[in-house]
């Protein structure tokens, strides 16, 4: 097995550390299918407003998703550095994470 680089390594485990979260998995895999609201997502995920605001900025945080302002509203979606070319699976940078 080849060592990776050591900020590679500290990225790596951040990035699983913030994954090891289902609810914030069950956000990604919803991601995955196309940009949503806030409303939106809840309304798969039954969570408190705070709660779910909470998930969205660690995951934002950490680079997996972008928001932008749609009126009142803000849209989340996947930040691209981190999706694959098919737009199928993560790429955490050290490892692709597949929800197939």
């Amino acid at each position: 097995m080849t060592a990776l680089p050591s900020i590679d390594k500290d990225l790596c485990v951040r990035r699983l550390k913030v994954l090891a979260d289902q609810t914030r998995l069950e956000i990604l895999r919803l991601l995955m299918e196309s940009p949503k609201h806030v409303g939106e997502l809840n309304t798969h995920l039954h969570l408190e407003q705070s709660l779910l605001s909470h998930h969205l900025k660690v995951l934002r945080q950490e680079g997996f998703v972008e928001s932008t302002r749609d009126g009142k509203a803000v849209l989340y979606q996947l930040a691209p550095p981190c999706t694959t070319a098919d737009m199928k699976a993560l790429d955490l940078g050290c490892c692709i994470l597949s929800f197939d």
